[in-house]
């Protein structure tokens, strides 16, 4: 028998997990080249400054590993850049760990935390990577299913959904993929949850950055919850570095202590001289900040008129860089179905939703959008969509 015909050898906690929908759908795009909307991942490239300042940090001879927990140059910066948007006073050497990209920091504080046999509560709809993760660490999710249109998170129901086993509650603000950014009293209501029952919170923050309507709150900053938060961070979606996988995670020395427990024997550390260009770009960034704000603004705008006209219905995003839109006027049965429709009809790819469900049929009528392309990508989608 040829290594061809070997039946898949995957273990049988990530067996059901399958194939990643990006994977599916981007090929799919590549294939008939459609204009590709579907995975957060920008078309154009990074800004000048952080290229020059990595190829500065290579020829200047940060080529080898760096620290476990980040370069101290990095972890600085990012407690600087922090202060500014969590509110907080953050110690780098005991309470930043530098990760792999975002993903990273999520396993790690999972495998890290968590015990076998806890439970944690997940926001449906929920970035894609939760649940393996905490499949790996045979920690059990429980669901709490956010409602379209409005996508309220509902502290009284994720109370009612604890269980003695619950040992922590995973956000996600600004929200990927509803574009929700929660506001500072639906999180206060959260937080008298986590404090009553003791609760861990990881918050994913990577598109922190990326606020269009109201203001992005950091749980952490609450009052009593510093010290049993996890603040997940990254540069690539502020940055349009995906491909660097710089993140981090921020939290107290009693959880930064199991984050890098788990980390030193991941990847232990992440690419030396790309944490000194990333420690460069977190450094007094206002103006770009600004910038990023206004030009993602004229992205939604430009999609979601866009979007309307082509009969989609949704509610704008107030943060990050995806449109979750209902797709029933396109009369496909689910939205795996919508999508591949859309390809070959259309030549535009968007992502089906419903993986980012325990139950798949809470997202069968969605389909994601993502804005974070050029212009000229956006306008090229739009003008196929517009043939419907």
């Amino acid at each position: 028998m040829s290594s061809q015909d070997q039946p898949h050898q995957i273990s049988r906690t990530l067996r059901s997990f399958g194939e990643s929908v990006f994977t599916e759908i981007n090929r799919m795009a590549i294939q008939t080249n459609a204009v590709n909307l579907s995975q957060g991942c920008p078309d154009f490239d990074a800004p000048a400054f952080i290229r020059e300042a990595a190829q500065e940090a290579i020829n200047s001879g940060n080529n080898q590993y760096g620290p476990m927990g980040g370069a101290t140059v990095l972890a600085d910066a990012i407690v600087h850049d922090a202060r500014d948007i969590m509110k907080m006073d953050i110690d780098a050497a005991s309470e930043v760990t530098v990760t792999c990209g975002c993903t990273e920091a999520i396993a790690a504080s999972i495998l890290g935390i968590l015990h076998e046999g806890d439970e944690v509560i997940i926001m449906d709809p929920a970035y894609d990577s939760y649940r393996p993760c905490l499949a790996l660490a045979n920690v059990a999710s429980r669901s709490v299913t956010m409602k379209a249109p409005d996508f309220a998170l509902d502290a009284a129901a994720i109370d009612a959904a604890c269980s003695d086993r619950t040992r922590a509650i995973m956000i996600n603000t600004p929200h990927n993929p509803t574009g929700r950014v929660f506001t500072r009293s639906e999180l206060e209501a959260l937080a008298e949850v986590c404090r009553r029952r003791d609760l861990i919170v990881f918050s994913d923050e990577v598109y922190n950055r990326m606020v269009f309507e109201g203001e992005h709150v950091s749980i952490a900053s609450l009052p009593g919850m510093a010290e049993r938060t996890i603040t997940l961070c990254s540069l690539g979606k502020t940055f349009s570095v995906t491909g660097w996988k710089i993140g981090w995670s921020i939290a107290p020395p009693h959880l930064t202590a199991g984050i890098r427990a788990a980390h030193q024997f991941l990847t232990f550390g992440c690419a030396h001289p790309l944490q000194h260009a990333a420690a460069v770009a977190l450094r007094n960034r206002a103006d770009y900040y600004v910038q990023l704000v206004t030009n993602y603004r004229q992205r939604r705008d430009l999609l979601c008129e866009g979007l309307h006209r082509a009969g989609f219905s949704f509610n704008a995003p107030e943060g990050g860089y995806f449109v979750l839109c209902n797709h029933a006027h396109l009369g496909q049965p689910d939205d795996v179905a919508a999508c591949r429709w859309l390809i070959e009809h259309a030549g535009v790819a968007a992502i089906p939703p419903s993986s980012f469900y325990a139950d798949p049929t809470e997202g069968s009528q969605l389909m994601r959008f993502a804005f974070c392309k050029r212009i000229e990508t956006i306008e090229a989608a739009l003008e196929r969509l517009g043939r419907l």
